[in-house]
């Protein structure tokens, strides 16, 4: 620490290596997370304890069960601590200002994974001001660490990321937006997004993913024709309609979003798919049971994988740090 630092109180400048958007790393970083998000999956207990002697904040202001479930236990078994704040702990209740959240807990802390309906904008504000490596675990914009999980469940179960076509339908939530950020950074991936009109990907996600999955030789294209499932795709993705902490100004959305809802039927269009959902699943809106618990779904293997993702994440964000 600076001598200035030692009278001032704040904390000291540090490089903070978080994961805040999936935009930000480069294709050879999330290759690498999702190969090391497998390796885990296979030996969870190939890793050194990399956070040993770490205190890692763990801040949710909304719900969560396998996020926050497998960052807590992520960063105990790789050799952590975890100190949990839920939605009504931190002064920022009271009116005190992010800015000085951070600085408190930049002193006090190593890192912090946050979920929160607030803004990107507000984690890399945390993150600038705290001087410490920032996991987002979701905001309003995109889920990254889902998306990491969501690559890591494709290259599992197929062996490879280049040239994979999947088929995500339903709203482009935060989910969809790391699914396409993720993607787009491989060799002749083809994601197509089927969302009900008006619910579709930010036109900016969409117009930076369809580039730079062009730049690799792949496609992010959208189309709101429940009609127009590709038969070739090797996954079909949902979510759930009701996105944690949002809610939709048309009264009569679920009937917008019916033609959406993927049963037997739908998933018979394609013949070859795996079914992924990041669940929670509100079977009977977006899914059926039958689908979600059937042969060809591998949700559950994509649950257990928010762990092992989760593991590698948190092995980036403090990689070289003393």
């Amino acid at each position: 620490m600076s001598m200035t630092d030692a009278f001032t109180g704040l904390p000291p400048r540090r490089a903070a290596c978080g994961v805040l958007s999936l935009a930000d790393l480069t294709p050879d970083v999330l290759g690498a997370l999702a190969r090391r998000s497998v390796d885990l999956y296979r030996d969870p207990a190939a890793h050194h304890e990399p956070l040993r002697g770490r205190l890692v904040g763990v801040v949710f202001t909304r719900t969560s069960t396998r996020t926050r479930t497998a960052f807590t236990a992520g960063i105990e078994r790789l050799g952590g601590r975890a100190i949990g704040y839920g939605p009504g702990d931190l002064q920022t209740n009271t009116g005190e200002s992010l800015a000085h959240t951070a600085r408190t807990l930049g002193l006090m802390l190593d890192g912090v994974v946050i979920r929160t309906a607030g803004s990107l904008a507000d984690m890399r504000l945390l993150s600038a001001e705290s001087g410490l490596p920032v996991i987002n675990a979701m905001a309003a914009e995109e889920h990254p660490t889902q998306g990491i999980c969501d690559l890591a469940t494709i290259l599992l179960h197929r062996g490879s990321l280049d040239r994979v076509e999947v088929l995500y339908v339903g709203e482009g939530n935060n989910t969809a937006t790391a699914l396409a950020q993720g993607l787009s950074n491989f060799a002749g991936t083809r994601l197509h997004l089927l969302t009900p009109a008006g619910f579709g990907l930010p036109e900016d996600v969409l117009r930076a993913t369809a580039a730079r999955a062009a730049g690799h030789g792949g496609s992010v294209t959208q189309t709101h024709d429940a009609a127009s499932v590709p038969d070739s795709v090797e996954f079909v993705y949902t979510t759930r309609w009701q996105t944690t902490g949002t809610s939709k100004p048309n009264p009569d959305w679920r009937e917008v979003f019916r033609p959406f809802h993927v049963d037997e039927t739908f998933l018979a269009r394609t013949p070859k798919a795996l079914f992924l959902h990041d669940l929670p699943a509100h079977c009977g809106e977006e899914v059926t049971g039958a689908v979600l618990d059937g042969t060809r779904s591998i949700a559950w293997s994509q649950a257990r994988m928010k762990l092992y993702s989760a593991m590698a994440v948190l092995e980036h964000a403090f990689a070289g740090r003393d």
